[in-house]
């Protein structure tokens, strides 16, 4: 199992849902890099669970950071954040080992590591794991902000209820920072918040549509053929739990149209060059063109329901029911919206400091 990516900064994750801790090491982040603990939290916090729309699970992720990071600063050397578990219940799964949940990578899992793995809430495959990309994101977002990119995502569609789109992008991104509950539209809030709850109570799960922009990405970023900006951010996204699509810009929206309707006209705005659409979401060629970046992933409902289910037994290879016992989300959508965030900044991290060297993310400030 390979768990690192990125070439100049490279992210290792580690970890098992119910093991003695999860974290993250980043390496090749430049020296120089203000590294704040309290946005540390605060970033953790809006991934972890909330009320009646969430699991029953409340670890507080109380990191620490064994290396790297001396007097408030990246140091320029392997970053290591280590988050320990606390609030396992492991007997939730023992009962269920040889029970293939549907949707989740338990039968998967078995096949690729021979009965091995770490079954208990999912293991290594768990979204738990993703704490650790949140920490680290964390810091890949506050270097980014020092070259003046920032990074926003709300819940576009959850269920059927829909927020409105992004308007002016930069108020709109921070707006969002001080949301727990991102969309851009508080009545949209209200009604998520009672779709989720209704499908809880019925003991289903929700899905939904993330939608994320980035603004201050410079022009001629990316490598075609192969290391493209949506080639690497869609497999880094690709990588996080439940994301089971990736579109940018307008891209299945405006598979109907006319290129006359869907090309994004170049025009100069002072000296600056612009589009007047951006229905290719800031990317021609694979490469940045100055314009906001725009992207959509597709969050599957949470696959742990309480509804009983058909499955098998991958022990006997018999035909069986299950139902799930436990703590699980009824949505994960609201929580994997910081993830796609952070997973966003380190992916931009890695392709700036290949475009334009790794201290290009250091600034004096």
């Amino acid at each position: 199992m390979k768990n690192t990516f990125g070439q100049n900064i490279a992210v290792t994750i580690y970890g098992e849902s119910h093991g003695e801790s999860i974290g993250v090491v980043l390496d090749g982040m430049t020296a120089g890099i203000p590294v704040d603990r309290e946005y540390i939290n605060a970033q953790l916090a809006l991934r972890r669970p909330s009320g009646k729309i969430s699991t029953s699970r409340q670890e507080q992720d109380e990191f620490r950071i064994v290396s790297g990071v001396f007097e408030g600063r990246t140091t320029g050397t392997p970053i290591c954040i280590v988050i320990p578990n606390t609030q396992t219940r492991s007997k939730d799964y023992s009962a269920t080992r040889a029970l293939a949940r549907p949707s989740h990578a338990d039968y998967t899992a078995n096949c690729k590591y021979h009965g091995f793995e770490d079954y208990r809430g999912g293991g290594h495959f768990s979204g738990r794991i993703t704490a650790g990309l949140v920490a680290g994101g964390a810091i890949a977002l506050t270097a980014l902000r020092g070259k003046g990119i920032q990074i926003g995502t709300h819940i576009a569609r959850c269920g059927a209820v829909k927020d409105r789109e992004f308007q002016d992008i930069s108020k709109d991104i921070d707006s969002l920072k001080s949301r727990n509950f991102a969309v851009l539209d508080e009545s949209a809030e209200i009604e998520m918040k009672q779709k989720i709850e209704s499908v809880a109570k019925e003991g289903d799960s929700v899905g939904g549509v993330l939608e994320t922009a980035v603004i201050g990405m410079p022009a001629g970023v990316g490598e075609p053929w192969f290391d493209t900006i949506e080639g690497i951010l869609s497999h880094a996204l690709f990588s996080i739990p439940a994301i089971k699509g990736v579109q940018f810009g307008n891209a299945f929206d405006m598979v109907d149209l006319m290129g006359s309707q869907y090309n994004d006209s170049f025009r100069m705005d002072g000296d600056k060059i612009v589009t007047a659409t951006n229905h290719n979401g800031g990317i021609n060629g694979g490469i940045t063109n100055g314009m906001p970046l725009l992207f959509q992933c597709a969050v599957k409902p949470t696959p742990s329901i309480y509804k009983e289910q058909e499955t098998v037994n991958f022990f006997t290879k018999e035909n069986a029911t299950l139902q799930i016992q436990g703590r699980h989300d009824p949505a994960i959508i609201h929580r994997a919206r910081v993830v796609v965030d952070s997973m966003t900044a380190l992916v931009l991290c890695d392709i700036l400091s290949g475009r334009f060297g790794t201290d290009w993310l250091y600034s004096e400030r």
